[in-house]
């Protein structure tokens, strides 16, 4: 693994997986009758651990082996969840690595003396260092790791040695991406900003590389940024203005447009003059499509492009550059994955995907009488803007660059960066004319993972959108294949009563487009526990939903098993199914009426069960064969056949009633191509009662 070579280090990282999975028990496959029992291996598993330790510090590894021994430790390490009992790994970690990892976080590439690294190495320590501060349960043990930490960068503090100095700062910038409470701790301490700041005045190119890097990641928390637009801004200034090495140029311009967007997308709290954010975001534009720099330096133009796309006219010109857009997207294909965070926030800037507080009215009124601050929208964030960007990034061909970076390894793509991927989808499919260009592009594909890992909010959101391409487009062109049935479980996490009226709503009008294609997904969508939640949408008051939820049902009556919860006692299913055809709602009845009609053909019980369930079964099947509709029509009439074939007493019942004369009527009438259905269908009942002997032909 210790290769310099990204293939034989990868595939030997597999093995050791499949190693450490069969000594941890993770490996639940089947290997035969006998199996070799290794008692207890926790003690093989600490060693293996500590190997991978050492590895990650020892100088006769490549970058490449270092990311994989880092990946190693960060999918073996931390809790798979929270409900395991297990963190014991975690704690063993921090005690024995947590230095070896900060140590790693810290190297500068460009000083003598250092680690093999790749680009995307200090990304992968740093979430690294995050999974293993979210994995810890109490207080006293985080204030152990923020302890290791604190006594780390105070060691390497140094008047004397400036590239110790560089060293804990490059630490505190690893620090800042990964668990930033503990980074923003320690930027806090005495000295460390006075510190940042003075290195960004340092002569030695290094010094300001590693300090505004680190200065460009403290200025996150609106207290920093404070400081430093106190103490720092006219410094970037004089950087920017001054060198003419682009690599400093460049990051000095991220730190002043980050500086920039410090109110986020507040209007009323800009930092800077108006109009000097968009020279910003020009030179970052321009920098971007320049394909003489490298990825690294390209990389930091989109940092840019992340903080200042909060402004509204910033987002709305960046949308209208396409060689801009087609850059960005063509660097987030590039093997540096640690652009996927800053491609992903400039995308959900661009959508206004982000979380929006909802404004209501009489807060705002109380908090201008109280003088307090009110935020204040952009007229470029308005829907219409949105949704122009929107059309703007589909023509660029943002799909198709979403789908190679959600492929990303997991130790470079967080769920931080999961979830912000499927808010933009989401923006991104809520047209549904765009719905067919984002499958057309493999979004229906990338969204699935999306739907299944990742932050609670993120998978919502994803399973949203497979919700709304789902609705409205072919399923089988949309997820083609086995995949149809990956997408089952995701449509039916929104049935839940905590989701949106909108979530339930296009979920259910999803799942009925499955169910309408095969016996397989009807099956899959019963073994994924849906129907109770389906049936209980049935009872909503929101008559789109209570349509959409009996749509389904109408589909999935063919199934063996929905017919069979319908025949047991002592449940109202079928008499709910019976009251919802005597509805006013045409499309409610359609759905309710068919249904019953499917269900009573397959099931003769059923006929004779409809008419001890409630005493308006006549009067409801009445109705649905003198209705206007012919939809509504010809489904009553079937179901008035199914109970003739069904049951001698029934038919004989059914022919004394004024339902004969109503047949009698349908079944008279010219032939009528719109009407066809239900006039056939009378004719066929009136036949049937003949052969039962219940009427005889009418002869002059």
């Amino acid at each position: 693994m210790a290769m310099d070579n990204e293939e034989v280090a990868l595939a030997t990282c597999n093995l050791f997986q499949a190693v450490y999975d069969s000594l941890s028990g993770a490996d639940s496959r089947v290997y035969g009758k006998e199996e070799a029992l290794v008692l207890d291996s926790s003690k093989d598993l600490k060693t293996i651990l500590l190997k991978l330790l050492d590895m990650i510090v020892n100088k006769k590894v490549s970058g490449h082996g270092r990311d994989q021994a880092l990946n190693l430790l960060s999918r073996n390490v931390p809790r798979k969840t929270k409900k395991d009992s297990d963190h014991s790994k975690s704690l063993f970690t921090i005690d024995h690595g947590l230095k070896k990892i900060l140590k790693v976080c810290g190297q500068v590439p460009e000083l003598p003396d250092q680690l093999p690294m790749t680009e995307n190495t200090q990304l992968i320590a740093s979430v690294l260092l995050n999974k293993l501060y979210d994995d810890l349960r109490c207080d006293p043990e985080r204030d152990n790791y923020r302890d290791i930490c604190d006594e780390y960068i105070k060691s390497k503090f140094d008047p004397n040695d400036m590239d110790k100095n560089i060293h804990a700062m490059n630490t505190l910038s690893g620090l800042m991406q990964g668990p930033y409470d503990v980074g923003n701790m320690l930027v806090g301490r005495q000295g460390v900003m006075e510190m940042m700041v003075a290195l960004c005045g340092s002569e030695r190119e290094v010094d300001q590389l590693v300090a505004i890097e680190a200065l460009i990641h403290a200025s996150t928390k609106m207290s920093r940024a404070s400081f430093i637009i106190t103490n720092g801004v006219s410094l970037l200034k004089d950087i920017y203005k001054k060198t003419k090495n682009e690599r400093i140029k460049i990051r000095a311009l991220v730190g002043l447009c980050k500086l920039g967007s410090a109110g986020g997308d507040d209007y009323s709290m800009r930092q800077f003059a108006e109009g000097s954010t968009e020279k910003l975001a020009k030179q970052c534009r321009k920098w971007l499509c320049n394909p003489t720099l490298d990825v690294r330096t390209r990389k930091w133009a989109i940092e840019g492009l992340a903080y200042l796309t909060n402004d509204a006219d910033v987002k709305d010109d960046f949308v209208e550059d396409e060689p801009a857009m087609r850059a960005m997207f063509e660097l987030a294909k590039s093997k540096d994955k640690t652009i996927l965070y800053a491609v992903a926030c400039t995308l959900v800037n661009c959508t206004n995907s982000y979380e929006k507080k909802e404004i209501i009215p009489e807060m705002v009124q109380l908090a201008k009488f109280s003088k307090q601050h009110v935020p204040e929208q952009h007229p470029k964030d308005k829907k219409d803007f949105i949704e122009r960007r929107v059309k703007r990034l589909l023509k660029a061909g943002v799909i198709s660059a979403l789908a190679i970076m959600v492929k990303a390894d997991s130790s470079i793509l967080t769920d931080q960066t999961k979830e912000m991927l499927a808010r933009v989808f989401l923006a991104l499919a809520d047209d549904p004319k765009d719905r067919g260009t984002i499958v057309a592009q493999g979004g229906g594909k990338a969204l699935i993972p999306l739907a299944l890992e990742g932050t609670d909010n993120g998978k919502i959101k994803a399973c949203h959108a497979l919700a709304k391409i789902a609705a409205t487009s072919n399923p089988e062109i949309a997820f083609p294949g086995e995949r149809i049935y990956e997408v089952v479980r995701p449509l039916v996490s929104l049935l839940n009563t905590e989701r949106d009226g909108i979530q339930n709503y296009e979920s259910l009008v999803s799942l009925t487009n499955l169910a309408a294609l095969n016996d397989k997904l009807r099956v899959k969508i019963l073994k994924e526990k849906a129907l109770p939640e389906i049936e209980n949408y049935m009872f909503e008051e929101h008559e789109q939903i209570r349509q959409a939820a009996t749509e389904c049902m109408c589909n999935l009556v063919c199934c063996k098993e929905v017919q069979e919860r319908y025949l047991e006692d002592g449940n109202d299913k079928l008499k709910l199914l019976i009251l919802l055809c005597g509805e006013d709602d045409e499309k409610l009845q359609i759905a309710a009426a068919g249904g019953l009609a499917m269900i009573t053909a397959a099931e003769k019980k059923l006929c004779v069960k409809m008419t001890k369930v409630t005493e308006q079964w006549l009067e409801i099947l009445q109705r649905l064969c003198i209705h206007d509709n012919p939809q509504i029509q010809h489904r009553g009439i079937v179901i008035i056949f199914n109970m003739l074939e069904a049951d001698a007493e029934l038919a004989k019942k059914l022919m004394e009633t004024e339902i004969l004369e109503i047949l009698t009527y349908i079944a008279k009438m010219e032939d009528n191509p719109k009407k066809q259905g239900g006039i056939d269908a009378a004719r066929a009942c009136l036949s049937k009662a003949m052969d039962l002997g219940l009427i005889k032909p009418f002869t002059q």
